[in-house]
């Protein structure tokens, strides 16, 4: 049987199963399931992209102010359809607060830790976030998980679905890597509200802060960290599939923490500031 009539087979709301559990009987990698593209039709693929590109560059711009940038550029379309794909792509203007996820009514919400915190120690505050990725027929979404002190990516995942399976196995890989971080900072995404995402930080003991309302500088470091691995990266080349995004990101992220300094860290790459880091609490 083909992975694509496999694919078909799983159920992403089945009552008693989970999709992993689903893989196993159909005898489908997880992988080859998350890395199928969303489907959508090329021209609306094309406006999301051209979006996408727009937003990356001017995470400020709203629906209106983009509509009249890709006006300008000889794109012709509305305000109200521009509104409407940002919303499945989960984008909002920066100064609202980015909404890649979205909070869900019956989560519960923790409070903010980071008022006025000194966080200048890896491990000390993890944050976390999602980006959309567009492919040649479709997206997929993107969780990075980053030591806030160093700027450092622990761990990354792909999805071709906003479910929550995919952030938990990357906070998971994080975790089995290096150790829990003492507070663990996200915004108040369904992905990052439900039970297995903070089932899994109270069991490694992490505290957990979401951001409030006018927080969104908080998200300031991984937003930047989607600017730099879309312009660098993914809009250098006409990715095909989620097996190709993977080898891309993949690249990236190893060059982003191992080659590419920051003034912010003295010009010490995420990596250098990590393990320095570190090795001066031991001293201490």
């Amino acid at each position: 049987m083909s992975p694509e009539k496999k694919r078909a087979m799983i159920k992403r709301d089945h009552p008693e199963l989970s999709i992993s559990q689903q893989c196993k009987l159909v005898r489908l990698s997880r992988s080859a399931f998350y890395y199928s593209p969303v489907g959508i039709d090329a021209n609306t693929l094309v406006m999301m992209k051209e979006i996408d590109r727009v937003f990356t560059r001017y995470p400020f711009f709203g629906s209106r102010q983009i509509a009249a940038y890709l006006r300008r550029e000889g794109i012709v379309v509305g305000r109200h359809r521009v509104r409407r794909l940002m919303a499945k792509m989960g984008l909002e203007a920066i100064y609202k607060r980015p909404r890649t996820s979205q909070p869900h009514p019956q989560h519960p919400v923790y409070p903010y830790l980071l008022r006025k915190m000194q966080i200048d120690r890896p491990n000390q505050v993890w944050c976390a976030d999602i980006t959309f990725v567009p492919v040649r027929n479709g997206f997929l979404y993107l969780v990075a998980i980053m030591d806030w002190a160093s700027r450092k990516v622990l761990s990354w995942s792909l999805s071709n679905t906003m479910h929550a399976d995919f952030c938990v196995e990357a906070l998971q890989e994080a975790i089995a890597k290096y150790g829990p971080p003492e507070i663990c900072n996200t915004d108040q995404g369904s992905q990052f509200t439900g039970s297995a995402w903070i089932t899994t930080l109270t069991t490694a003991g992490v505290r957990i802060s979401m951001d409030g309302r006018g927080r969104y500088l908080d998200n300031i470091f991984i937003e930047r960290l989607w600017r730099s691995l879309k312009q660098e990266a993914i809009y250098l080349e006409e990715i095909r599939d989620g097996f190709q995004a993977r080898r891309v990101i993949k690249d990236w992220m190893a060059f982003y923490n191992t080659e590419r300094p920051h003034s912010a860290l003295d010009r010490l790459t995420p990596d250098d500031a990590y393990w320095a880091g570190l090795g001066e609490q031991k001293a201490a």
